[in-house]
């Protein structure tokens, strides 16, 4: 096979929910429907004020645990269903309280609440074991939790899973963190020996990953407040970002974190930005293209006559083709702290909806909304080279190899192709390479392994064989 899935660096996490036998309960939480193996029993329980989240019978069959918006835990009997007791006499929980789970020996009980806490229950003396704290913000906020073999686990409502130290409370025996909103974009970057990979996602949220072991954080502080759009690096190692948040910002990879300084606000929403030499950044916003020099604007060109969709800056630093709705890129030069068009057409087969110049500047690819990807050769002053047809649906990324020779695309038929630019019918298709999402964005670690992101919240690392 030529390609092979090497790591998914998931995100949203598909949590069993313990070994309950209750099959469902009414809104007010008065009425449970369960099963013991043989029938289907209807009670009514009313002992919860208010919607009950989470009822859990315990592995033994013995008892089981209601979880409620109240904040209270009560505590039946398997088999009668008589009320044994409430946990922590009376609220259990300073919020309401979202998941429970049960230990394996049937004696203890894990809790996740809206008051940012989980929490271990010892059932038989009714009585808190352990209280761990997760933070102080909303996204702090605990809704579920798993108690697996050895393993606590809690889910935060910003996605984060923390692994829970029964001998530590105060700190996660590890943290891991990722996207719960649609990545939009990534890029690639080699740090300190080691390559990492960068994505953004619909929520402003960026995030690094290292490619070897899928260990990842966020960057510290405040960052961009709406989706990020595009990502890029420059030549200094700062990761260059535009967002719907109107800004544009520049982030050290090797401090990664926000900082107040680095923002460049721009008068109308970024949708793409492109990094050259010499301190140039070309952002593509609506009805608008705008030149940066050292993280400040310089020049801007207003009501360019089409829609700009898309930019990329040719590695010598002296070309900028910009691909619009039209179907058509329109080239131009950076002349010192202007930009001039140079007023040639590159035709495309339908709206273009991303462009991207190969490492070696020999080449310029180009798809479009109508599933096709064109190249253009540079030193051939821009003409047609080859024409790529394969994806059934908008192609909607592009990545060259460092090899020059291939490129991927991405489209929103779930699929992957990697191209052989002497030869079209020569090809490796990687079919629903994200089943749940359209391909977003991709990304070349080296000339065999390609990163892909989706709207699945999901990273994928694949080896290439050709």
């Amino acid at each position: 096979m030529p390609y092979e899935i090497k790591k998914v660096f998931a995100s949203l996490p598909q949590v069993e929910r313990g070994v309950s036998k209750i099959i469902g309960g009414d809104p007010k939480g008065n009425n449970f429907l369960y099963t013991n193996g043989k029938c289907v029993i209807l009670r009514n329980i009313d002992d919860h004020g208010r919607f009950v989240n989470c009822v859990r019978f315990s592995p033994d069959g013995n008892r089981f645990a209601t979880a409620s918006a109240d904040g209270q835990i009560y505590i039946y009997d398997g088999k009668t269903g008589e009320k044994v007791c409430a946990l922590g006499g009376g609220k259990a929980h300073d919020g309401g309280i979202y998941a429970i789970s049960w230990s394996p020996d049937s004696t203890h009980l894990l809790s996740a609440s809206g008051d940012k806490t989980s929490k271990i229950w010892d059932v038989n003396v009714n009585s808190v074991v352990s209280t761990f704290t997760m933070g102080s913000t909303v996204l702090d906020q605990q809704l579920g939790c798993l108690w697996q073999k050895d393993h606590l686990l809690s889910i935060s409502l910003s996605g984060y899973i923390n692994y829970l130290d029964k001998n530590n409370p105060s700190k996660p025996l590890r943290v891991i963190k990722g996207h719960s909103k649609s990545i939009q974009c990534l890029t690639v970057h080699k740090n300190g020996g080691k390559s990492y990979i960068y994505s953004g996602s619909h929520d402003g949220h960026i995030n690094y990953w290292d490619s070897e072991t899928g260990e990842n954080d966020a960057f510290a502080g405040k960052g961009h407040t709406n989706q990020v759009s595009r990502m890029t690096v420059d030549e200094s190692g700062q990761l260059v970002s535009c967002s719907m948040d109107d800004t544009v910002r520049y982030t050290n990879l090797t401090l990664r974190d926000y900082s107040g300084q680095g923002v460049v606000k721009m008068d109308v929403q970024p949708k793409c930005v492109a990094v050259g030499p010499g301190g140039y950044a070309v952002v593509v916003c609506i009805g608008q293209i705008v030149l940066l020099k050292d993280q400040k604007k310089c020049f801007s060109i207003d009501s360019p006559g089409y829609e700009p969709e898309v930019v990329a800056v040719h590695p010598s630093g002296d070309t900028v083709a910009v691909g619009g709705t039209d179907g058509n890129v329109r080239l131009y030069s950076i002349l010192g702290t202007t930009l001039k068009d140079e007023g040639k057409l590159l035709e495309a087969k339908g709206p273009v909806t991303d462009v991207a110049y190969s490492h070696d500047g020999a080449f310029l690819a180009v798809c479009d909304a109508s599933k096709v990807v064109t190249v253009f050769s540079v030193a051939d002053g821009y003409s047609e080279n080859n024409v790529f047809y394969g994806h059934h649906a908008k192609i909607v990324c592009l990545a060259w190899s460092p090899d020059n020779e291939h490129f991927a695309s991405g489209g929103m038929d779930m699929m992957v192709y990697v191209w052989t630019l002497s030869d079209p019918e020569t090809r490796v298709k990687i079919q629903d390479a994200h089943r749940l999402h359209h391909v977003s964005s991709l990304a070349w670690l080296d000339e065999h392994t390609l990163i892909t992101t989706s709207h699945d919240a999901s990273v994928k690392e694949w080896t290439i064989t050709y």
